[in-house]
């Protein structure tokens, strides 16, 4: 049953909904993904309007545009297009009020397998979104997100192994992480069309104007993810653990990321839009950051506890371009729009094991975003 939505979850009236509802709708490219959904509720529950751009090609997104539709009725506008229709791209941008760009190639590992695929979707499909932005009397704010891929490897920055992880010998990367004024180093076919993307978007921004901020994330979790090894590896372990099946590891297992929960990471969007005017023309480095930094072994750890079993692993050799220690200096985001995650990693991993626990355990792991 659709339920309504004059009031918020929290039983307050939604913002200003009378007026929003009359505004043009949000743009959302990939908006059935993991991510476009989370996005899409929060704005929806702000009271504003979605448009969803989506081909609906990655196994699962339907199920994420079923909830939305069904939990928000009129508020959802679906597009089933692909970001490589310049024109289709052009006509969603045109009567749309923000633009968040998410729709992209996302696994490495298919990039090498078809990197002409990888690059129009990815760098071509984001100088269409740029084009149409461009096109526009009043071009709409534009959120890109991009990757932490576009550092690269990150083999000169050396590390230790310390326990079940990895950590940088630099003290001030081990306290910070790693910062925007990172020298880029595009590495694999998915690295260059993203990193390409990343720089069109800042350029679009400098040499037109246009309102336009990019996102280098690490590594995104929460409710609604369809992970698989090659993307989302922590919804990808969680799934595989509940289902009582083996796990495979490239590397060793220590390699360490800092994970962001999704509304953390919706929460950082809202606010780089509301503050487009001094957020554009920038990239920031958005993730958990030093204090939710994690390897994959002790994240395996957690999730066998939440299980009460420890699942069976298997190694593999370390797949190119891996970085053995990636963690978001998140400072200057945080500097400039006053935002911080509100939750930390084992909380986070409990919410999403609890969520997968209750509605997907009985279906087969699914690729996608």
């Amino acid at each position: 049953m659709r339920r309504r939505i004059d009031t918020a979850p929290n039983g307050k009236p939604l913002r200003s909904a009378a007026s929003c509802r009359s505004r043009r709708p949000v743009m959302i490219s990939g908006g059935a993904g993991f991510i476009g959904t989370n996005l899409a509720t929060q704005l929806i529950e702000n009271g504003r309007d979605v448009l969803l751009f989506d081909n609906l090609s990655r196994p699962g997104v339907e199920e994420n545009l079923a909830w939305l539709t069904d939990q928000y009725g009129e508020h959802v506008k679906v597009e089933v297009q692909d970001i490589r229709d310049s024109l289709a791209v052009r006509h969603a941008v045109a009567r749309s009020s923000a633009v968040f760009h998410l729709a992209a190639q996302v696994a490495v590992t298919h990039s090498l397998v078809d990197p002409g695929f990888d690059f129009e979707v990815n760098a071509r499909g984001t100088l269409n979104v740029l084009e149409a932005c461009r096109g526009c009397t009043t071009p709409p704010p534009l959120l890109f997100t991009s990757t932490n891929k576009v550092y690269g490897s990150l083999a000169d920055v050396r590390c230790v192994r310390d326990g079940d992880c990895y950590q940088p010998s630099c003290a001030e990367t081990r306290a910070h992480g790693v910062s925007e004024a990172r020298p880029l180093q595009f590495h694999s076919p998915y690295g260059c069309s993203k990193g390409a993307a990343d720089q069109y978007v800042l350029d679009y921004a400098r040499c037109y104007s246009l309102p336009a901020v990019v996102f280098r994330m690490s590594c995104i979790y929460g409710p609604h993810q369809c992970g698989n090894e090659d993307q989302g590896w922590l919804a990808h372990f969680a799934r595989r653990i509940i289902a009582d099946e083996p796990l495979s590891i490239y590397g060793d297992g220590r390699q360490v990321r800092d994970v962001l929960f999704v509304t953390d990471l919706v929460a950082a969007m809202l606010k780089a839009i509301d503050q487009i005017k001094v957020t554009a023309g920038q990239a920031f480095n958005i993730g958990g950051g030093p204090a939710n930094a994690v390897s994959l072994l002790q994240v395996i750890d957690h999730l066998a506890e939440l299980r009460g079993q420890r699942p069976e692993v298997e190694y593999g050799p370390w797949r190119q371009g891996d970085q053995k220690y990636y963690v978001s200096d998140t400072r200057r985001f945080q500097a400039t729009t006053g935002w911080a995650p509100a939750v930390d990693a084992p909380q986070g991993i409990e919410r999403l094991w609890a969520w997968l626990a209750e509605h997907v355990v009985e279906q087969p792991a699914l690729s996608g975003v």
